[in-house]
């Protein structure tokens, strides 16, 4: 009996300390799924909090957009206005200078957290990038040499060689229009293959254009056509960068409403491009 006893009060031990162990491994079970979640809900707009420091991927040969000043110091529309933003999400901003068709790449690779570079919103972007809302409204201009009168309009591309980007908009309108593209790293460039008669026209931005030719005095080339269609540029970003979104379209907000953004435009432009 006393043996039974015995027996029966020793496997009660062993019960509550096996009970005991499964407790505590439940428990260390639970904080690390903790962690886990954790660790997942981490993001980008956190890491750039933490570091405050934002990257940011522009071309710096774009003007007025983004280029190199006299001083050699990197300016224009989109840097200072990227520069804005982030100054009132007390970020400092390092800029990353890359060429435009290699721009998407740096941006899947993760070089740089968004980029700067008036990047207009269409379809096939949408499908694969977040966009912020938009700080530039402006259109496509058709470009020819000032002695050009066969091309007229952008259905006169057809057959016709376009100087282009590869990956712009503005490469897909001319191609849309029947165009040979010969590729060029921008603006710049593809007015100079114009004047060498290596190319017949390009296809860019109206403000680009017009900026362009007032700075560099150039009675070469001229506008032939415009498009009656408004393109939007805004900040672009990898998907599933919500928070980070959310963030600087709340400055942009800010910066419309107090009229800084306005007021940027107008320094550049004379005029205000950031609404239709």
């Amino acid at each position: 009996m006393k043996k039974s006893l015995f027996l029966f009060s020793f496997l009660l031990v062993i019960a509550f300390v096996l009970a005991g162990c499964g407790g505590t491994k439940e428990d260390n079970n639970a904080g690390n799924e903790e962690n886990n979640n954790k660790e997942q809900t981490g993001s980008l707009f956190n890491e750039i909090k933490k570091n405050g420091v934002i990257k940011v991927g522009t071309e710096g040969t774009y003007a007025p957009y983004t280029f190199h000043n006299e001083k050699d110091q990197l300016t224009g529309y989109d840097v200072e206005v990227i520069k804005e933003v982030a100054k009132r999400m007390d970020l400092e901003v390092e800029f990353m200078e890359t060429q435009w068709d290699s721009m998407f790449a740096g941006l899947n690779s993760k070089r740089f957290d968004l980029i700067a570079n008036q990047v207009g919103i269409n379809e096939d972007r949408l499908a694969n990038y977040d966009f912020s809302d938009p700080y530039t409204f402006s259109s496509a201009v058709l470009v020819v040499s000032k002695d050009n009168s066969d091309i007229t309009s952008f259905e006169d591309l057809k057959g016709r060689k376009a100087a282009q980007s590869l990956t712009s908009n503005y490469g897909a309108i001319a191609q849309e229009n029947g165009a040979e593209i010969v590729g060029v790293e921008g603006l710049a460039q593809s007015i100079e293959l114009i004047k060498q008669g290596r190319a017949e026209a390009t296809v860019n931005d109206k403000l680009a254009v017009l900026d362009y030719i007032k700075s560099q005095g150039d009675e070469s080339i001229k506008i032939a056509a415009s498009s009656d269609d408004v393109s939007e540029m805004a900040f672009t970003f990898n998907k599933g960068n919500e928070d980070l979104v959310k963030a600087v379209n709340e400055q942009l907000a800010a910066m419309r409403d107090d009229g800084t953004l306005a007021k940027i435009s107008q320094e550049w432009f004379g005029e205000d491009v950031s609404t239709k």
